[in-house]
């Protein structure tokens, strides 16, 4: 019999084809008063344990995972740390309403009619979804962000491979740097993912050369997450179509739940849209989520937007992963 030094079991979900590596066993116990607190743990003292989930062979370079956690505020039910290719990330919109999805229909919380109210402590702040459940399946989720804002508006950079670049730094639960595809010659379609995971690497690298980004309250939230380019949609029933590009050039497969977020909150304070109105923002494979800004308020200086952001997630499978004591990639390794 072969000898394994680790057994994990997860379950693997996606939200409109963006995956998402849920750990339910294994996990270890995590000191800290808050998740800022433990995710910094996790990061300087069992980093293995994210790269062995999320790095080939049994990942990939755009595999995305989630450790849940017991809460730290009175109002949540969980914590939860989101992991990528890179590291550890400040929110995840795709990630809540996949948990969401799961957490309901494998009845790992208690559930009610017509919806279920989940709340998530994540790095960056308070969580709450609404998934439903008509006492058979759980069906879609929504959940109300943190507060999002434009943090400077119309920053240019130069790239060098699509020379001057123009657009906007906005928090959405994590600070993204949003352009046009048009301004590079580009639309959002998957035959031109390699020209678009270029424009979105470079664009990060230019914008965190040349701005220091500072949340207005919180000091863990300060790192530019990646950027975000949109365009004309590509399928009908979209308003827009868009694809963040992160981490180390990892593509979202899904619109992206904290850059749409993020987005709505820019197409509001520039006048663009108004309280309440939808937009369906489209990704580039197809999928969709529809958000709302629901209320306004203040974050330090800023003028900031209260979303919420509906979309639908899928069970993928239930997998147990091992690792034998001989095995020459422990880690795995990250390989593009």
């Amino acid at each position: 019999m072969p000898s394994y030094i680790r057994t994990i079991q997860t379950v693997d979900a996606h939200t409109g084809g963006e995956p998402l590596r849920i750990l339910v066993s294994a996990m270890p116990p995590v000191p800290g008063k808050t998740i800022l607190e433990k995710r910094a743990w996790l990061k300087q003292n069992r980093d293995d344990l994210r790269k062995f989930l999320m790095n080939e062979p049994r990942g990939h370079a755009d595999m995305y995972g989630a450790y849940l956690l017991p809460p730290v505020t009175p109002q949540a039910d969980f914590g939860v740390i989101f992991i990528h290719n890179e590291g550890y990330s400040d929110m995840c919109g795709h990630g809540i309403i996949a948990l969401g999805r799961v957490l309901v229909e494998m009845g790992y919380v208690e559930r009610t009619s017509p919806v279920t109210r989940i709340g998530f402590d994540a790095p960056a702040g308070f969580i709450e979804a609404q998934v439903e459940w008509d006492g058979q399946r759980a069906g879609a989720v929504t959940f109300r962000n943190v507060p999002s804002f434009i943090y400077m508006r119309d920053l240019e950079v130069d790239t060098p491979g699509f020379g001057r670049i123009t657009g906007d730094i906005v928090f959405g639960g994590a600070f993204y740097y949003y352009i046009n595809a048009a301004q590079a010659g580009l639309d959002i379609r998957t035959e031109q993912v390699r020209s678009l995971i270029q424009l979105g690497a470079e664009t990060k690298a230019a914008v965190k050369a040349a701005v220091s980004i500072r949340h207005p309250l919180e000091p863990g939230l300060n790192e530019l997450y990646g950027t975000i380019i949109d365009g004309a949609p590509n399928r009908p029933g979209v308003d827009q179509s868009n694809v963040c590009i992160f981490a180390d050039r990892e593509v979202d497969r899904s619109p992206t739940g904290t850059g749409t977020s993020g987005r709505a909150a820019q197409l509001y304070f520039r006048g663009r849209l108004g309280l309440n109105q939808p937009l369906v923002n489209g990704s580039i494979v197809g999928s969709s989520f529809t958000v709302r800004v629901i209320e306004t308020t203040r974050v330090g200086d800023f003028d900031a937007a209260i979303t919420e952001v509906t979309g639908t997630a899928h069970i993928g499978g239930f997998n147990q992963w091992v690792l034998e004591e001989d095995d020459p990639f422990p880690t795995g390794f990250f390989f593009r």
